[in-house]
């Protein structure tokens, strides 16, 4: 393994898995803080000057700005998170905040996401730094509170608050691409140039209260669980983004096969891991999660609520909330507990082709695609300020590690190998900035 920086990720990855950084929504969490003053120490040690910054005591993220050579030149941002989502210790193989380190991988809760990705970087700007080598335009630097909520207590928070430290930059990078996924022989590296927007809503039904053992033609459990079965149970179109068609274009040519559009359901289970890369961005989608109402078995309610979880394509929010407000009907009201944009960075730019040139230039074989997550990160919070950000936290991955399912998993892990193949292409990728 690369002794280097490579060797070093590893070793800040085991360190910052042992902080318990559990972040369990709606302000319960364990305090970032911990975890900050470490990763600001990492970087006052290599002469970058740290700071932290709290949103409420004890949610803390981390700052800094770099100076480059040239000052007339963008600057430009990388950022990640310092927070998990919960681990239960009765179900893992190793303690999930041990940061063990077992058959060449750290083991523990956010191994993949995202304190490996954060020990890359930190390896790698801690390198530069010790040899005097700089970015052209400033690097700046963010390690955030709360991705694992809303990033109300991180980024929202940041970029609002905070916003001369982004001063310039219009780009970044941050989780969620760059990796390796084994496609019969072939390695694809889908790099995020977008995600669908979300709209987490509570959904309320009114009706009339009374006693259970009496008709109760006007029952608000019975139109929210109607609603909610509506919703669960429609069937959202296909609809192809120009970056989910780039990435159909890519994946094609990599495998040279001919993936049929019209029949993109049955052509994702066809192509396995490659197809995991779409599945989930054709078309919009909303799941219920969460049912609450009454009190008391005999006593009809007044109220009942639902929460659901929405996610809408580039471009199709208009449609996917119009399509909503029918399903519901007249009788329940929506309310938005978290909406984000969707997000779009360009394929076909001059970022892109330099993160694709950093992989190629570290694995010959490598097959960079765009590709867009289905789910949503602190690129939305950045987003507001125009600062555009591409998923890319690159890692060589051997083919029966399931990256995707590491992420909020059980036995969370991140090959040691890999880690040193990301910071080498990081460090690549940073020489072009």
């Amino acid at each position: 393994m690369d002794g280097g920086a490579g060797g070093e990720a590893g070793g800040i990855c085991a360190d910052l898995i042992r902080f318990d950084t559990t972040n369990r929504g709606e302000g319960v969490a364990r305090p970032e803080r911990p975890a900050a003053e470490y990763v600001a120490g990492l970087l006052d040690e290599a002469g970058a000057e740290a700071e932290i910054v709290e949103s409420a005591p004890g949610r803390a993220s981390v700052l800094a700005r770099i100076a480059g050579t040239d000052s007339s030149h963008p600057a430009f941002l990388v950022h990640g998170h310092l927070d998990v989502v919960p681990a239960d210790a009765a179900d893992w193989t190793v303690p999930p905040f041990s940061g063990e380190v077992r058959d060449g991988c750290v083991w523990g809760r956010g191994a993949v996401d995202m304190k490996g990705s954060l020990a890359m970087t930190l390896a790698v700007v801690r390198r530069r730094l010790r040899e005097g080598r700089r970015t052209r335009g400033d690097l700046v630097l963010a390690f955030l509170a709360d991705e694992e909520c809303t990033g109300e207590y991180g980024s929202r928070y940041v970029a609002r608050e905070h916003r001369e430290v982004f001063e310039g930059c219009t780009e970044a990078i941050s989780e969620s691409g760059g990796f390796s996924v084994d496609a019969g022989g072939t390695r694809i590296y889908p790099i995020a140039t977008g995600e669908r927007g979300t709209t987490w809503m509570k959904l309320t039904a009114r009706g009339t209260a009374g006693h259970g053992s009496k008709p109760a033609p006007d029952n608000a459990v019975a139109e929210i669980a109607h609603a909610v079965s509506r919703l669960a149970a429609h069937e959202w179109p296909v609809r192809l983004t120009p970056g989910v068609r780039a990435l159909l274009d890519g994946l094609a040519d990599a495998l040279g096969t001919v993936i049929d559009h019209d029949r993109l359901d049955e052509e994702a289970a066809r192509l396995g891991r490659a197809g995991h890369l779409f599945a989930g961005t054709i078309r919009n989608s909303v799941n219920p999660t969460r049912l609450d109402a009454g009190y008391k078995v005999n006593v009809v309610p007044g109220t009942a609520t639902a929460q659901v979880d929405g996610r809408y394509l580039p471009g199709a929010g208009e449609e996917f909330l119009a399509t909503i407000d029918r399903l519901l009907g007249p009788k329940v009201t929506r309310e938005f507990i978290n909406y984000e944009e969707a997000p779009a960075a360009d394929p076909a730019g001059p970022t892109f082709a330099a993160l694709a040139g950093a992989l190629r230039a570290e694995d010959p074989v490598a097959r960079p695609v765009p590709y867009v997550m289905a789910g949503g990160t602190d690129a939305k919070s950045f987003h507001r300020i125009g600062i555009t950000s591409f998923g890319f936290a690159p890692l060589l991955l051997g083919p029966d590690l399931d990256y995707f399912g590491m992420f909020h998993g059980v036995d969370e892990r991140v090959p040691l190998e890999g880690l040193a193949f990301g910071t080498r292409v990081l460090d690549r990728f940073l020489d072009t900035r």
